[in-house]
Formats: C-alpha cells, sequence, structure tokens
C-alpha cells in the first residue's frame, strides 16, 4: 500500500466518521427529547428542541472532523 492510498483511507475514514456523527447526534437528541415529552407530556415541544439541538451539534462535530480532511 503506497503513501497516497494510506493518506485516501485516513481522509475517507473522516468523512465516514463526520456523516455518522452528525446522524447520530440528530437521532440521539432526537430520541431523548422524543423520551421527556412522552414522560413529561410536552409534546411534540421536548422532540423538537431535541432534534434542533442535535442538529446543532451534529454540525459543529461535522465541521470539526472535517476540518482534520485538509490537514
Amino acid at each position: 500500500m503506497t503513501t497516497d492510498d494510506q493518506e485516501e483511507n485516513r481522509k475517507s475514514g473522516f468523512a465516514y466518521a463526520a456523516g455518522l456523527t452528525l446522524f447520530a447526534s440528530v437521532v440521539a437528541l432526537g430520541g431523548i427529547g422524543w423520551l421527556f415529552d412522552r414522560w413529561l407530556a410536552t409534546a411534540p415541544w421536548l422532540l423538537v428542541a431535541g432534534l434542533v439541538l442535535g442538529a446543532v451539534v451534529g454540525f459543529y462535530q461535522f465541521i470539526r472532523l472535517t476540518s482534520r480532511l485538509s490537514d
């Protein structure tokens, strides 16, 4: 395996991790919001808050991880 192949594998690994992190944070925080909505009977407000917070956290992590691609 050449150095170029190793570098390409490293960059594709960061790209997959960034996408997965974005998806997982939205799903996890949306799920937590949904559970709190059911527990506190505040539907759909905590679900919406969880989805928005998950998107914010996910995009922050996405940008942080993809910035490593240029290194």
